[in-house]
């Protein structure tokens, strides 16, 4: 006797159909091509994740450059300042203080253009 695996294989179906609801034509309809639709979802979605930390970083980084403009330095210079006067705060931390405490955010720049200016002596 052969075991055809017809629920099993009905239930993967409908589980990839349900997937696939609200998909345009026949992508929600038709397994093949709502399979196909679901794959690739799955792949976007993927990278999508790794592209959303990618551009929270890059938010960030122009957010502390824009106020290392008023402040009158370069982001670079900021960066490597901070490094030198070993203040270990994350760009998200930083982001932050630049976009509401506008004072703290200028004692770091102070603080950095000290320890460019000592470690250059």
């Amino acid at each position: 006797m052969r075991v055809k695996g017809g629920t099993v294989r009905h239930a993967n179906r409908k589980r990839i159909l349900k997937r696939a609801e609200g998909y345009f034509g026949s992508r929600h309809k038709l397994y093949k091509t709502a399979k196909e639709a679901v794959m690739k979802a799955d792949a976007n979605a993927f990278k999508g994740r790794k592209e959303r930390k990618q551009d929270f970083r890059k938010l960030w980084i122009r957010r502390i450059s824009a106020a290392c403009k008023e402040e009158g330095i370069s982001y670079s210079r900021f960066m490597y300042g901070l490094k030198l006067a070993n203040i270990a705060l994350n760009r998200k931390m930083l982001s932050e203080i630049a976009g509401t405490s506008k004072e703290s955010f200028h004692n770091l720049v102070v603080t950095a253009n000290e320890a460019i200016a000592s470690a250059s002596k």
